[in-house]
């Protein structure tokens, strides 16, 4: 009984800490759909589709980004993250990762996958004007950055031949664990504890 009594506290403990805010010492999830959506009327023809997805972890100073994309109408030029716009989830921003474009991006392309990791303590992860805009501090920017991924107030852009200023586009938005799914868990978990006691007792 005092087995499952500890393993009970310990799932609880455990699924409670995925309904608090996020620490620092977390990676933090990303994801977007990109479209035409909010881009320069050049791309409105553009049927081009994609995704991102972006781990962000302050522990360790580093920012994953993975990127699908495909069907463009012209070929890929360059990519980046753009932050921070004024209002959530609209409006154009400055590029704050790394130009002219993320390394080894896939370029001259209508589909392509892209996977890298950047070192946010780095200045050379970032746009100079960027780090200027941002206390003039590598620390200022990935700050900067955070609070604005944090916020829905930064995109992912990947710009081509049909449209310079950017052919599909979307904003990343935090994904955080459903409070459902803890509490089925946790139901689940302590149905299963009170059917064993009931059980050792008759």
């Amino acid at each position: 009984m005092k087995l499952i009594t500890i393993f009970f506290t310990s799932v609880v403990a455990v699924a409670l800490s995925t309904l608090a805010p996020t620490s620092t010492a977390a990676p933090v999830k990303y994801v977007a759909t990109l479209s035409n959506v909010g881009e320069p009327p050049a791309a409105a023809s553009s049927l081009g589709t994609g995704n991102a997805t972006v781990f962000l972890d302050l522990a360790i100073h580093t920012l994953e980004v993975h990127v699908s994309f495909n069907n463009l109408s012209g070929n890929t030029t360059v990519s980046h993250i753009h932050c921070c716009t004024g209002i959530a989830g609209t409006g154009n921003a400055g590029v704050a990762t790394e130009v002219p474009s993320f390394p080894g991006f896939p370029s001259g392309v209508t589909a392509g996958t892209y996977i890298e990791t950047f070192a946010l303590n780095d200045a050379g992860s970032f746009n100079p004007a960027f780090i200027m805009n941002n206390g003039g501090s590598v620390a200022g920017a990935e700050a900067a950055l955070a609070a604005g991924l944090d916020a829905g107030k930064a995109y992912l852009n990947i710009h081509s031949s049909l449209s310079p200023g950017g052919e599909i586009r979307g904003f990343l938005t935090r994904v955080v664990p459903e409070p459902q799914n803890v509490a089925l868990m946790l139901f689940g978990i302590g149905a299963v504890g009170w059917m064993r006691r009931r059980k050792r007792s008759t």
